[in-house]
């Protein structure tokens, strides 16, 4: 395929790829970058968030000339039951400022932009080019990687492990477990077009602002999961997801549960009238701190989702990719500059510039979130949704019913969903979770 020797070989062309890409090319490693698709962000072919920070330690003037959609000014997050939401947003004028916090964007065409932009800083880039295994020494240590091309077998100093949460390469070679079902969610979006005065009449937008919606309650019919819509210049990404344990045990199809989603009578309005251009799945870690594998080895690091990098709670998974490449990257850089060899000990470097930065720290006050939704949803996504939709409902319905009557009707309601120890329980786990 190539003689040539590299200083580093990164499979995968996503956020985490192409951060760690970027990052050792821009200075002067000599880099070759594997991507399996057709090109760069092929596979990627639906909307998602942009976290402006983690990208402007990367290419600090990217705004010029990225692929940007809309910028974000306001936050919605929906309680819902099948016929109702009650929601809290957030929305903020602060947000239309001269540099934007988060962005919308098509994964597509910006993970395309962003793989040129590591192909302008030398690195060499190889797309439909599947990494079939890697190359191990004597010793064990990784020395390079083998494609499915003819004479497919590539050397380098270091290999850098940004395959996404199902890809195979590293669990094959043992350097990481395979994730388990009830770690990873499965998520479907699809892509809704509509004229662009239309999106932003209905979602009370002007120019390039933009609203996402995040949504969790009976929509997901008791297992861990939600939905999402987003909102780009001219089309809006909707989507529904949820642990692959649950479409399991409980026989849903994602499909199925994205058209549930869309016929709620709180989203159908937004999309009426749309026409739907693009579908497709994408898996996306949800284990949380407590299923990081080992992040670094002999000759080999691991990014981004392959990494289970992914911060659930929050709903963010970019930011995360994004800032593990780049640390992977100063990382291996430091470790080069000094000459030094490509070794388990010294690549600790990057576990240690990853631990003192906010992914690990996130991810580590968080730890035990995860577990508690994934056990308790029927609690969080059946349960407790009804008792508030009822609660509001009682509150607002006049209709000559005296409120103390209403009021016990809501207690009664209650406690035939939940005791209140039960209650108390679930508040006090959630509690501890978050501090």
């Amino acid at each position: 395929m190539i003689e040539e020797r590299f200083d580093a070989i990164v499979i995968g062309a996503g956020m985490a790829g192409n951060a760690a890409a970027y990052t050792m090319a821009s200075r002067g490693l000599n880099v070759l970058q594997l991507e399996r698709g057709e090109y760069p962000g092929s596979k990627n072919v639906q909307g998602g968030i942009l976290y402006a920070d983690m990208l402007e330690k990367i290419i600090p003037d990217f705004r010029e000339e990225a692929p940007l959609e809309r910028h974000l000014i306001e936050q919605r997050f929906w309680f819902m039951t099948d016929r109702s939401h009650t929601g809290m947003h957030y929305r903020s004028d602060d947000f239309n400022e001269e540099r934007p916090n988060r962005y919308t964007i098509i994964r597509s065409q910006f993970d395309r932009w962003f793989n040129k932009q590591v192909q302008a800083q030398g690195a060499i880039v190889i797309s439909e080019t599947t990494v079939t295994e890697l190359v191990s020494d004597a010793y064990g240590k990784v020395i390079g990687v083998r494609t499915d091309r003819s004479g497919g077998t590539v050397f380098a100093d270091v290999v850098v492990l940004a395959e996404g949460v199902n890809g195979l390469l590293g669990a094959r070679a043992g350097l990481r477990p395979t994730p388990k079902a009830e770690h990873v969610a499965l998520a479907v979006k699809e892509m809704h077009f509509l004229p662009r005065e239309t999106i932003e009449a209905r979602f009370n937008l002007h120019g390039d602002e933009g609203v996402v919606i995040e949504a969790a309650g009976t929509i997901s019919k008791g297992m861990t999961g939600m939905g999402f819509v987003y909102t780009n210049k001219e089309s809006i990404s909707v989507g529904f997801g949820c642990l692959v344990s649950d479409f399991a045990a409980n026989e849903e199809t994602p499909y199925g549960m994205l058209e549930n989603f869309k016929t709620h009578p709180s989203i159908a309005p937004l999309i009426e009238g749309s026409e739907v251009k693009e579908y497709a799945a994408h898996l996306i870690p949800e284990g949380g701190y407590k299923t990081i594998p080992e992040l670094f080895g002999d000759g080999w690091v691991v990014v981004g989702d392959a990494a289970q990098l992914n911060n659930a709670i929050h709903r963010e998974g970019s930011n995360l990719a994004m800032t593990s490449g780049r640390l992977a990257g100063e990382a291996i850089f430091q470790v080069k500059s000094r000459k030094d060899p490509m070794t388990k000990q010294n690549l600790a470097l990057y576990k240690k510039l990853l631990d003192d930065s906010f992914v690990m720290k996130d991810l580590k006050k968080y730890k035990d979130m995860p577990a508690l939704l994934h056990t308790q949803a029927s609690n969080f996504f059946l349960d407790y949704p009804t008792l508030v939709s009822k609660a509001m409902e009682n509150f607002l319905r006049v209709d000559g019913t005296p409120k103390i009557e209403k009021e016990k009707a809501s207690v009664r309601a209650f406690r035939q969903k939940r005791s209140l120890t039960g209650l108390v329980g679930d508040a006090w786990r959630l509690a501890r979770a978050w501090r």
